[in-house]
């Protein structure tokens, strides 16, 4: 365990221990690794998106303008759920405000933002991805996509808040996308399956002449009903 480590940590973790300190270290890590793989799979390009995770009252986020690849454990920045910076000399994310919003609203563990082209590019084109695919049902039904408004602004904060209604992703028009999950890892799913879903729907709608088929409400439902639950713990 690196001093850098313990630094990064103390302010808020102190009170709780060991146990706290630990648990806001791995989660920077976890953050870290799923901010490059962004990267790596596409979903955005050099310091755009980013990512947050809750560890207990403290929410970690990606700083402002840091590529990732850069990013070190003395680079943790912690802020609380009105925004105040807890720890960490870096500035948190312009889009801290969508962040905010999310935790305050729900019990999210974790939320994920990119700048996916195939999700962007469904953004403006229609107000809604439909249901292409079962999968649809991991985020609630149709994707709804979120009014344009200045990126970091409150207001752009509330639209996306009304387009989450029901949901646990949404599209903002112009910009890209936003997940939100129990885990990191659940977070990051749903943003890949919202990319995939969206390059789906404009791979079938090129076809001139051709509309592809869509879900019907009850099919969405039972998808619904089966990925409650889906997946499984490794022993």
């Amino acid at each position: 365990m690196t001093e850098q480590r313990h630094d990064a940590a103390r302010d808020t973790a102190a009170d709780a221990g060991d146990t706290g300190r630990v648990a806001v270290e791995r989660a920077w890590d976890e953050l870290v690794d799923a901010a490059r793989r962004t990267v790596t799979d596409g979903l955005v390009v050099g310091t755009s998106g980013n990512v947050s995770v809750r560890v207990g009252g403290t929410i970690l986020v990606t700083p402002s303008g840091v590529p990732y690849d850069r990013l070190t454990p003395g680079d943790a920045v912690g802020v609380d759920v009105e925004g105040r910076q807890l720890f960490g000399d870096l500035k948190p994310t312009s889009e801290l405000p969508m962040h905010l919003a999310i935790y305050r609203e729900t019990d999210a563990g974790a939320v994920v933002h990119t700048h996916a082209v195939h999700a962007t590019a469904v953004s403006m084109l229609v107000p809604e991805l439909p249901a292409v695919h079962y999968m649809t049902g991991i985020l609630g039904g149709p994707v709804r996509v979120a009014p344009y408004a200045l990126y970091g602004t409150e207001e752009l904060a509330e639209n996306m808040l009304h387009a989450l209604r029901g949901r646990t992703g949404c599209l903002l028009r112009n910009h890209g996308t936003v997940t939100y999950g129990d885990s990191l890892s659940q977070a990051y799913d749903r943003t890949a399956q919202l990319e995939w879903m969206s390059r789906l729907w404009l791979t079938a709608s090129a076809l001139p002449g051709r509309t592809p088929t869509l879900l019907s409400p009850v099919q969405l439902r039972e998808a619904e009903e089966r990925l409650r639950g889906y997946g499984q713990r490794r022993p």
